[in-house]
């Protein structure tokens, strides 16, 4: 069995005997829920004066802000030498912080590992895969699968959680900044790490050759000493490419499993709020198979660049929770850091629309040396306050007259969107010899965000979720764009699911491979041929034309399937293809109805076939708005979002009053550039 899975039964298992030990608001009776909102910045005081200290401090109160974020980043700040501890400094700032009745996220700096760490334990480097060891010239170049630097992580988790624990400005506990974001390594340690996790995976030798289908090319292995440690960068075989990434994911797992085992050992009634990279391309891990184990609220740096891949990042980050998001690091200006007024304030109400309580600046100090020098904070280079300050002393202000209205908002969606690590493992594997790219030309992302924008822009809420981790029962509908692999657990969740009456939409290049990363050597979709009622082999790189309704529509990507329905219902047909071939199709299985679109999910597709299935399945889309605007309704008000870089007039019914801008509306919003507004009704 999945050495992850199993740590993740044992966590259910022992969160059912003990409630104190689930993760979630209901385990923190104090922690703030409805009713507060959290405006404030990161703050790394590491090369700050006690002097320049208590002037930060005095601007962030003057600001309004509630919360600061600290102590990422900074290992040898607090452990300047091996065992050598030194808080002093630390314990200052923590005092001014609550004199000024402001609360502490205190991030456990287990990323990066100091220089002395990387000296006296050389396995804590990381060895690229042509075998060269490499100096740790950058951020996250750890290796945190070596026992040494698990040892004092923990160790320096445990000193720090102590110190503070009962300290009156610690509001939550945080790990290992951008986790996910470091580096595989391919050290003969490394190598003997990944054989025991296959061992504990497949068992024997042979198990593991049908795994990665050895028979192929001669590539059968005879001994565990045999195994390497496959190629990131390729080439390779896509069946070992992905256990490569399994493996790392579950290092990386397991590093948060020490550190919140930490946490409740040492401050069991602070929740875990820890800054995730789950999707970072250098390596990532699978945090919505496993974030019950290590998380209380989902939390992560914002850095939108648009409504749709910063909606769907703060929409991962969620998963299946139920409560509040926290942005833990927030774009403090627009392009990154730069210019571009009133888009830090745009974002921070983006964020409250789909459930957010937390928006904190990145970062309060520009930075003088180092990395990110030429990053603009709040505080300019020379310690003048920027136009920055004021926004997000807007912000705050903004936020203390929204937590009185109904924020943050609960989220309760009925539509959800399969997404899943292995999945992204699956449509990334590198090299010639993985021929699936030739077929995987469309990239699951862009895939995932063609089903996505439709309802963000309709202004339904959504979770995105690994289908084997939920209790699916919660929703109406679940989308899988471009479900390449399909695992078994998944397979038997979505055919129970639409056997007990749910409805499921699966687009093109779905359910093609198993768990192992190999193609179904039965009919496709593999493994729910008889739930969609019908099967799918041969494909095209066309660009099809299709009629659904009265609606003609022209995909945009070149790749069409060909379906063979049995029991199935043609929905929509090619026009431009000869014979006109199914296009959609649906299939009523048990109580429910599976749906199949012959391309690769797409907006302008997607959102007509979304729209005719809202009505039947219960599910109301949000206000309607014009494009770049969006809105949600709390407690009768609504919540209006500009994210576009003109003026919009939006409709409105009868005559409403502005909250936040005070002004009276009749029949028409006027939002400025990036502006937002609620509003509620004329009284």
């Amino acid at each position: 069995m999945n050495l992850n899975k199993t740590l993740l039964a044992c966590t259910l298992a022992l969160a059912a005997l003990n409630p104190a030990l689930a993760q979630s608001a209901e385990g923190h009776p104090d922690w703030p829920g409805p009713g507060q909102l959290f405006a404030g910045t990161c703050y790394q005081p590491v090369d700050r004066s006690l002097e320049q200290v208590k002037r930060d401090v005095a601007l962030m109160k003057q600001s309004g802000f509630k919360v600061v974020r600290m102590g990422d980043l900074s290992w040898d700040y607090f452990e300047p030498a091996e065992g050598k501890f030194d808080f002093k400094h630390f314990d200052a700032v923590m005092n001014e912080m609550q004199a000024a009745g402001i609360k502490v996220i205190l991030d456990i700096p287990g990323l990066p590992a100091p220089m002395w760490l990387h000296h006296k334990y050389p396995g804590v480097d990381i060895v690229n895969q042509a075998g060269t060891r490499l100096a740790p010239a950058e951020r996250y170049m750890d290796n945190i699968g070596d026992p040494d630097y698990r040892r004092l992580a923990i160790r320096m988790a445990d000193t720090l959680t102590k110190r503070y624990a009962k300290h009156p400005a610690l509001l939550a506990v945080g790990y290992d900044n951008e986790i996910g974001n470091g580096f595989i390594s391919y050290s003969e340690a490394d190598r003997k790490r990944f054989v025991e996790w296959l061992k504990k995976r497949y068992d024997s030798i042979e198990a593991l050759n049908k795994a990665w289908a050895t028979q192929r090319w001669s590539r059968r292995i005879g001994t565990w000493d045999e195994v390497r440690l496959p190629y990131a960068d390729g080439p390779g075989p896509a069946e070992r490419y992905l256990d490569l990434r399994r493996f790392w994911s579950d290092i990386t797992i397991g590093t948060l499993d020490d550190l919140e085992a930490v946490r409740r050992k040492n401050t069991p009634d602070k929740p875990t709020l820890s800054n995730y990279w789950d999707w970072s391309g250098r390596k990532g891990f699978d945090f919505l198979g496993s974030y019950r184990q290590h998380t209380t609220y989902g939390a992560m740096g914002f850095y939108a660049g648009d409504p749709v891949g910063g909606g769907w990042e703060a929409t991962l980050i969620k998963g299946g929770m139920t409560t509040p998001t926290w942005f833990n690091e927030f774009a403090a200006g627009g392009g990154g850091s730069y210019g571009a007024k009133g888009w830090s304030r745009m974002w921070a109400h983006f964020v409250l629309l789909l459930g957010g309580q937390a928006a904190i600046a990145w970062t309060f100090n520009s930075h003088l040396g180092g990395e990110e020098q030429a990053l603009m904070g709040l505080i300019d280079h020379d310690d003048r306050p920027s136009w920055k300050l004021g926004e997000w002393a807007r912000i705050a202000g903004d936020y203390a007259k929204l937590e009185k209205l109904g924020f943050p908002r609960k989220v309760e969606p009925k539509v959800a969107i399969a997404y899943s690590f292995e999945n992204t493992a699956a449509y990334s594997a590198p090299g010639p010899s993985n021929t699936s790219r030739q077929y995987l030309k469309t990239p699951y992302l862009k895939q995932a965000h063609g089903a996505f924008e439709p309802l963000l822009k309709d202004n339904i809420d959504v979770a995105i979720i690994k289908l084997s981790y939920e209790d699916l029962s919660r929703y109406r509908l679940i989308i899988l764009p471009g479900m390449y692999l399909l695992d078994k657990a998944s397979t038997e969740a979505v055919r129970k699911f639409v056997a007990d009456g749910g409805t499921v939409v699966m687009t093109a290049q779905s359910a093609k491979v198993n768990d192992n990363n190999q193609w179904h050597n039965t009919p496709l979709p593999g493994g729910l041929t008889d739930v969609f009622g019908l099967r799918t082999n041969e494909f095209y790189d066309w660009t099809g034309t299709l009629k659904l309704g009265d609606e003609e529509i022209k995909s945009t990507i070149a790749h069409v399937e060909v379906l063979e329905p049995s029991t199935a219902e043609v929905m929509a047909r090619f026009t431009n293809l000869d014979g006109n071939p199914p296009a959609i199709t649906v299939n009523h299985f048990g109580k429910g109805r599976a749906i199949y679109v012959a391309t690769p999910a797409q907006p302008q597709i997607m959102r007509p076939l979304l729209r005719q299935l809202y009505a039947g399945l219960g599910i109301e889309p949000g206000p309607k708005t014009p494009d770049g605007v969006f809105a949600r309704v709390v407690e009768g008000r609504v919540l209006y979002v500009n994210t576009t870089w003109s003026p919009v007039e939006v409709p409105i019914t009868g005559a409403m009053q502005g909250v936040l801008g005070g002004q009276r509306w009749d029949g028409t919003l006027r939002l400025d550039a990036l502006g937002v507004e609620l509003l509620e009704p004329q009284r």
